[in-house]
């Protein structure tokens, strides 16, 4: 992802293009989650309930990354991001139900901040393989006619790493069944196909309840800020830091390069914040955590653009790593405790759309926002990002946790670790 755009670039496409290039994405992903998340709540087979989708999702996903920087074309680029984004997702939601499927409910917030762990480490490596390879491997660099060779190897071993890290998960995790299996199957025979799954989708809106409405707009909020991240932060940075002119240049290489050390120190923060994360929700409470993170996040995104220094730039990437932080871990421990039993996919996959939608609207509006008002200004549609940030921190402290109601006191934790085993045996 942190590459995509400068690879739509160095295809031909300018900066008010972009937004376009990255719509499919994101819709197919507004219709794909749901169905996949109720999908995953009514499967029951070999591999469980979860873990088909997981394996599914990263075959088609690391495929899409072997394609991506090998295209000859935008359009065939934009279909590669397209069928990876759709795949990820297929991946992703069903990871997030089968957190809260095995973990207590006293330990959710752990649990999702673990995940963000997983995922900072992930993306440290990711993120910075580019400028790595580059320095390592001189020799390799090619022309600047074309995609460096150092992001492509990325590409392929970000493939590798991603389908064997979820065969993995597939093999060593254990999904425990259905305590009544012919129930369960009556269960699927209402619940599945077409209709069966429309009819869920619209039930599941018609009943959401109220924590997740409230914080679909700190997401969409929030989400929004990242999206400009993602679209414009690498080719912001080579040309107003780097002063690249344009992408055939050695300087908008470094630049891209650059970038990805960033975002592999915003990721660096965001693991040592995931750590820290259910102690200062334990002291203030989860959306006061996800207000302040989230300040964290506008403060630092709003910085870059007062920023000409290239090592001072890892200073506002500290606000951006809080932000990123939080946001993959604690609005999934506060919606988890509001959802109803045994649906927990398909409002994982709802919740998703809080995502997506935003994404959507940027898409099909930024560009025309960038073309007339920021005049392909990339500093300034980051900087918007920034904006989005401070909105949706502020939009957390209206949020109605569940989990407020009631703090678990010593005797509750002990009581529900004796009764772990059983909680698993009938999810």
């Amino acid at each position: 992802m942190t590459n995509t755009s400068a690879i739509f670039e160095y295809l031909g496409a300018d900066a008010h293009q972009i937004p376009i290039l990255w719509l499919a994405a994101p819709l197919t992903g507004l219709i794909v989650q749901p169905i996949i998340g109720n999908l995953s709540d009514n499967t029951w087979g070999v591999l469980g309930r979860r873990r088909p989708y997981f394996l599914v999702g990263a075959i088609f996903s690391s495929i899409a990354l072997i394609i991506m920087p090998n295209s000859p074309n935008l359009w065939i680029a934009a279909g590669s991001l397209w069928l990876l984004d759709t795949a990820v997702n297929i991946s992703m939601e069903p990871f997030r139900a089968f957190v809260g499927d095995l973990v207590p409910p006293e330990q959710r917030t752990k649990g999702f901040a673990m995940q963000s762990v997983f995922v900072g480490i992930g993306a440290i490596v990711a993120s910075a393989l580019p400028w790595v390879l580059n320095h390592w491997y001189r020799p390799l660099e090619p022309q600047y006619d074309r995609i460096p060779f150092s992001v492509t190897l990325s590409f392929y071993i970000g493939s590798a790493v991603f389908l064997s890290s979820v065969l993995w998960t597939v093999f060593t995790t254990k999904e425990y069944p259905p305590k009544d299996m012919e129930a369960f199957e009556r269960q699927q025979e209402r619940r599945l196909g077409v209709g069966s799954t429309l009819r869920e989708i619209g039930t599941a809106l018609q009943e959401m309840p109220l924590t997740m409405r409230q914080l679909a707009w700190t997401q969409c909020f929030s989400w929004l800020g990242m999206y400009c991240l993602f679209l414009y932060f690498p080719t912001a940075i080579a040309r107003s830091v780097f002063g690249a002119i344009d992408e055939h240049s050695s300087l908008y290489a470094e630049g891209i390069a650059w970038a990805g050390i960033c975002m592999a120190v915003y990721n660096a923060v965001c693991v040592v914040v995931s750590f820290l994360l259910p102690q200062i929700a334990r002291r203030t409470s989860r959306k006061v955590t996800h207000a302040l993170c989230m300040g964290a996040g506008a403060i630092g995104t709003l910085s870059i653009g007062f920023v000409h220094d290239r090592y001072l730039l890892l200073l506002s990437m500290v606000g951006i790593g809080i932000a990123w932080s939080s946001l993959l871990s604690m609005p999934y421990a506060i919606l988890v405790g509001a959802l109803p039993l045994k649906k927990g996919g398909i409002y994982m996959g709802i919740f998703n759309a809080f995502i997506v939608l935003p994404e959507v609207l940027a898409s099909l509006g930024l560009g025309w926002v960038m073309s007339h008002i920021f005049h392909d200004n990339r500093i300034s549609a980051v900087m918007l990002g920034g904006v989005c940030f401070a909105i949706g921190g502020l939009l957390a402290l209206r949020v109605d946790d569940p989990g407020l109601q009631k703090r678990p006191q010593q005797s509750d934790v002990t009581s529900a670790d004796k009764a772990l085993q059983e909680t698993s045996a009938e999810v």
